[in-house]
């Protein structure tokens, strides 16, 4: 397996606090859409080569797909915004959590659903995030063997959107969908807690649950596929900051149980229990 190495940097946000927009943003996610569009590549390329798969610190599977898919994200990355922090999954997972000062920084989890992939399934990911001032503001999520990229952008500044998807070269714009009497459901192939998904679907007409792996379930309640994901087992953040910024510029929202945001740069970028819904 290929090994990717990162050099370790303790960066602030100097230079950046004043000088992004909506225009700057869109700039931006048109900038790498193709990026993660060749990230996705990299890891159709490993799996039809075959890879062998290791287990990281926390049992998680880990494979070479995951490595270079990374790797070429974060050199973008570096080259792009050089003065904004990059989490990334499996650069954490080789040298602990990055020290940095603010609140904007990039999350990359360059495969998501990495048992779907090592099970030759088509429901992973690769997605990359913007947290600004603490906020998802840009997300791409792209899902390679389905050949489909869902980008979201959310002025911070309050004065524009983009949520669309990309199927055969062309955009087409998104948005949650209204809520009827009856709500479709979107959860987990892998990590659903049973003990705790009953009770809250009790509370709910369910036309029918939608099971996928990845972040793409967010993608689906942006879409109006479905209108809401509970999510009670464990995440991270890189797994669903792209995500999150796509549910937002579709104008729904990613929140804990009581209603609270969802803050971001916690301790471990460990996240709690959260519901992602669509109309509110």
């Amino acid at each position: 397996m290929r090994h990717i190495v990162y050099k370790t940097r303790h960066l602030t946000n100097i230079g950046m606090k004043n000088g992004i927009n909506f225009t700057s943003l869109n700039a931006w996610t048109d900038r790498l859409r193709p990026v993660a569009e060749e990230a996705g590549r990299a890891t159709l390329e490993v799996r039809k080569r075959g890879f062998e798969v290791l287990s990281k610190n926390d049992t998680s599977p880990v494979t070479e797909a995951d490595q270079i898919a990374e790797g070429i994200i974060v050199a973008v990355l570096e080259q792009l915004a050089p003065d904004v922090p990059i989490v990334a999954e499996e650069r954490f997972a080789a040298e602990g959590s990055p020290d940095f000062e603010g609140e904007n920084f990039w999350l990359v989890d360059a495969l998501d659903g990495t048992k779907e992939f090592i099970k030759g399934g088509d429901d992973y990911t690769v997605n990359i995030a913007l947290v600004w001032n603490g906020v998802p503001t840009l997300g791409i999520v792209h899902a390679p063997a389905r050949n489909e990229t869902y980008l979201g952008v959310v002025d911070p500044n309050g004065t524009g959107r983009r949520a669309e998807v990309w199927r055969g070269g062309k955009p087409t714009k998104i948005s949650v969908r209204p809520r009827g009497p009856s709500v479709v459901i979107t959860g987990s192939k892998s990590h659903e807690v049973p003990e705790l998904m009953g009770p809250f679907l009790a509370k709910y007409n369910v036309e029918k649950k939608i099971v996928i792996g990845s972040s793409l379930k967010f993608c689906l309640v942006a879409e109006g596929v479905a209108d809401l994901y509970p999510r009670f087992g464990p995440t991270c953040e890189w797994d669903i900051g792209a995500g999150h910024a796509v549910v937002r510029a579709a104008g729904g929202r990613v929140h804990t149980f009581d209603g609270a945001e969802i803050p971001y740069k916690k301790p471990g970028f460990l996240n709690g229990r959260f519901l992602a819904e669509g109309n509110v």
